[in-house]
């Protein structure tokens, strides 16, 4: 990148589904020299977010230009910022499908990535006990 990011992301890569689409969309912000910066939220980069790991493992946060945005609008600002999906936001970002997707976003898909991310976590806290 040739400039410093103005967009940042904090995500949870120990999540599978979160990591593999924020992986693809890192590759796409390398491979066209896009300002985004992408922080996994398991490591040191969170502390510099003021996010706690359970408040950031339960959704996606998005920082631009001195915003926080989380959920919906974070992934339509994150959008904004890639030509190849802004079709994508613009589409979300419609009256009424983007109040669709935000529901479905906060009140289904991140709570059942956020319960499937507690069950891994318990679940491979007891294959280290044993």
């Amino acid at each position: 990148m040739t400039e410093k990011p103005k967009t940042s992301v904090l995500y949870n890569a120990s999540c599978p589904v979160c990591n593999f689409e924020m992986q693809h969309y890192r590759q796409y912000a390398v491979q066209e020299d896009l300002p985004i910066r992408f922080d996994d939220l398991n490591s040191e980069a969170r502390a510099v977010w003021g996010i706690d790991a359970d408040t950031a493992a339960r959704r996606l946060y998005v920082l631009h230009k001195g915003t926080l945005y989380s959920g919906i609008p974070a992934f339509l600002v994150l959008w904004a910022q890639m030509p190849k999906y802004r079709w994508l936001g613009r589409i979300v970002g419609l009256p009424g499908i983007r109040q669709i997707a935000a529901l479905l976003y906060d009140y289904i898909l991140a709570p059942l990535i956020y319960r499937w991310h507690l069950h891994r976590l318990r679940k491979s806290r007891a294959v280290g006990e044993r």
